[in-house]
């Protein structure tokens, strides 16, 4: 809620249409403060604007990678459309995408997206994003926790009691305050996914271990009585030994 609305949605949207969110720490949805979307989708369609004046023929703006992909991610707006969800077409000179063979999809956002949407079920991979509201940071929190741990997570905002809560209480591959896929780039910090979202990590001496394999090397001690201790035949003495080792 201390974001700055108008900056957080600059760097979402740029992190969004960024080879037009062909990128797998691309943002897959955002949780705007009820009362602050139209303010978001505002701030959100500038930004785009000053990024893309132009996009159907604007090399800088990405197309979809395949017919396949381009015919996935149309059948997410439709499907979210079909179901109730507001569609936003971020399309600052009006152009017509109805007849092209770039298959170029604009920066689309979804309002009012629900968890039946094929949107909010699948990775993207492309430049829709779903926009969900809240009241306060616990639903959020709640909602991350009861979803697939995310390769990425974003925080927005200066208050620091919030942010310390959101990131101590969720669980992610890796988090960037006040941008977006940005952790990415440091090459001090490990980066991976959790469970669904990857395993293991990458980067600088996280890098190096991980791809490393450490052999473990153990030269046992002369004493015969640490070899012996382990032979049968086993009673009272090894009972004796096993006791002193057993805390109650």
């Amino acid at each position: 809620k201390s974001a700055d609305v108008e900056d957080a949605a600059a760097r979402i949207m740029n992190g969004k249409t960024l080879n037009a969110g062909q990128i797998c720490l691309a943002p897959d949805y955002v949780f705007v403060p009820e009362g602050k979307v139209d303010a978001f989708v505002g701030a959100a369609e500038k930004s785009v604007a000053k990024m893309y004046p132009t996009l159907k023929d604007n090399p800088d703006y990405t197309s979809i990678v395949n017919q396949r992909h381009f015919d996935r991610l149309n059948s997410y707006i439709d499907d979210a459309k079909a179901k109730g969800a507001k569609i936003v077409e971020v399309n600052p000179a009006n152009e017509d995408f109805s007849q092209q063979q770039t298959h170029k999809i604009p920066p689309t956002i979804v309002l009012d997206a629900t968890d039946d949407m094929k949107i909010m079920q699948e990775e993207i991979f492309g430049p829709l994003l779903p926009v969900k509201t809240y009241k306060e940071s616990d639903e959020t929190i709640d909602y991350i926790n009861e979803n697939d741990r995310p390769l990425g997570l974003y925080y927005f905002g200066e208050d620091k009691a919030e942010e310390d809560k959101v990131l101590k209480n969720t669980t992610a591959g890796g988090v960037t305050v006040n941008d977006v896929i940005m952790h990415i780039s440091q090459e001090d910090l490990p980066f991976g996914g959790i469970g669904p979202s990857g395993m293991g990590a990458y980067h600088g001496f996280d890098g190096f271990k991980e791809f490393s394999h450490a052999k473990s090397i153990y030269t046992q001690s002369k004493s015969k009585m640490v070899a012996e201790m382990f032979r049968p035949p086993y009673g009272a003495k090894t009972q004796k030994n096993l006791a002193s080792q057993i805390k109650k």
